[in-house]
């Protein structure tokens, strides 16, 4: 079972899949909280870095919708496995999947981290 944390986190991130507003999501974190994952080079810091963030995740997508298939709780920390389906914004469909983990203080996240098959965002080589 995912601790109050982590299931926070997982609801409020599909919510803002759905609404398309990232400040829920936003509110999650602290003044001083690190963001990164695979496309950005030097993490992204405090709640403009956190909005910054969570508003280019969701412009990545015309639709986007998440599902968590398993949960490993710490002491402060969660990583969750996920799968992603949707439409990108040229249309095509993507789908892919990855891990994010998530460090907090308890009340709120500090550190978070995503993984995930970037091979689904590189153009296809043109067939010779």
């Amino acid at each position: 079972m995912a601790s109050d944390m982590a299931e926070r986190f997982m609801s409020t991130l599909q919510q803002i899949e759905q609404t398309g507003d990232p400040e829920p999501l936003v509110a999650m974190f602290t003044g001083d909280a690190e963001l990164s994952n695979l496309a950005v080079v030097e993490p992204m810091r405090g709640l403009e870095g956190a909005r910054r963030f969570w508003h280019e995740y969701l412009l990545s997508f015309g639709k986007i919708r998440s599902q968590f298939t398993h949960v490993v709780d710490g002491n402060n920390a969660a990583v969750m496995e996920w799968t992603s389906e949707g439409v990108r914004p040229s249309g095509e469909s993507i789908r892919y999947r990855g891990v994010s983990v998530i460090e907090t203080d308890g009340q709120q996240v500090r550190r978070f981290r995503a993984y995930y098959d970037s091979a689904v965002f590189v153009p296809q080589a043109a067939s010779l």
